[in-house]
C-alpha cells in the first residue's frame, strides 16, 4: 500500500487517550540520510519514509510537560522534564507514516525506568537543561545511564519569524501522526494527535553532539538541512494498533 498523503492535521481525534502530554520549546534539527543507512535500524514491517528519494535523521530537543495516563491530570514533577531524541522516519505496509525513536534522553530517572522496562522504549537517563535568554534557547544533555555514558549534546538556536506556509519538507519532518516500534517482539504502531504546529525559522548558533552516532547512525556531516523551532503543542496518544492496523479497544 502506498504511503498516506502528508497531512498537516491529525487524521482523527483521540477521544480516549492512553497518554496525554505537552511538548514545549522544541528545536528540530534534521540532516539528510541515505535510506540504505537507515533501513537496518527500523522495526520489522517498516521501511524508510522518503521525500524525493531522501530520508532524514532528526535531533529534537524540547521540554516534556505534565505527562498523564488516560484522562488523569498530568503529573507536574515526574511528568515534566527536558528531553532530546534521535528519530528516523518510517512507513509501514498499511501506508502509515511515523517516527522511530533510536534514543530518548530524559532527566527523570523514574519515567526512564518505566519506559524502558514496561514499554521497551530506548529512554536513557541524562543530566539536562533547557534555558531561554531572549530569543535564544539552549538545550544541554549529558548521558548517565545506561550509556554510552557521557554521550552529550549542546544545541543553541535563535528563534526567528513564524512560518506562514511551511514547505513540503517542513511538513514531512513535523506532521507525524504515529510511532512505529516493537513491543515484546511484535510490531507496534502508536497513533497520536495534536493541533497543527506553529513553526518558526531558527538559526543554529551551536551544535556539539554525539547522540546521533551513539544511536547507531553515521555522524552527521555539515550543517543541518532544516532548523525549526516551535513553542509547542498538547498531544494525545491513542491505544496501539494491532498488526492488521485495527486499533485495540
Amino acid at each position: 500500500m502506498p504511503p498516506e498523503p502528508i497531512s498537516v492535521d491529525a487524521p482523527g481525534a483521540i477521544a480516549r487517550p492512553l497518554l496525554t502530554q505537552s511538548w514545549l520549546d522544541l528545536a528540530f534539527l534534521h540532516w539528510a540520510a541515505d535510506p540504505a543507512d537507515v533501513a537496518p535500524l527500523l522495526p520489522a514491517g517498516t521501511v524508510p519514509d522518503t521525500l524525493d528519494g531522501v530520508t532524514y535523521v532528526g535531533l529534537v530537543a524540547f521540554r516534556m510537560h505534565r505527562v498523564g495516563w488516560f484522562r488523569l491530570p498530568g503529573v507536574p514533577y515526574l511528568g515534566t522534564f527536558p528531553e532530546t531524541n534521535v528519530r528516523l522516519y518510517s512507513v509501514d505496509g498499511h501506508g502509515r507514516r511515523g517516527v522511530v525513536f533510536r534514543s530518548l534522553d530524559a532527566s527523570r530517572l523514574l519515567p526512564v525506568a518505566v519506559a524502558r522496562i514496561g514499554f521497551r522504549m530506548p529512554y536513557v537517563w541524562s543530566r539536562m537543561s533547557v534555558r531561554a535568554d531572549g530569543d535564544t534557547v539552549t538545550y544541554t544533555s549529558s548521558r548517565r545511564w545506561p550509556g554510552p555514558r557521557g554521550a552529550h549534546s549542546r544545541i543553541t538556536v535563535r528563534v526567528g519569524e513564524r512560518i506562514g506556509e511551511p514547505t513540503e519538507l517542513e511538513h514531512f519532518l513535523t506532521a507525524r501522526w504515529g510511532m512505529h516500534g516493537t513491543f515484546f517482539g511484535r510490531p507496534m504502531y502508536l497513533p497520536n494527535a495534536h493541533p497543527r504546529w506553529s513553526l518558526h525559522r531558527a538559526e543554529l548558533l551551536e551544535c556539539a553532539e554525539d547522540l546521533v552516532a551513539a544511536a547507531g547512525l553515521p555522524t552527521p556531516v555539515g550543517e543541518p538541512v532544516s532548523v525549526l523551532y516551535s513553542p509547542g503543542v498538547p498531544a494525545r496518544f491513542g491505544r496501539p494498533a494491532r498488526p492488521a492496523g485495527i486499533p485495540t479497544p
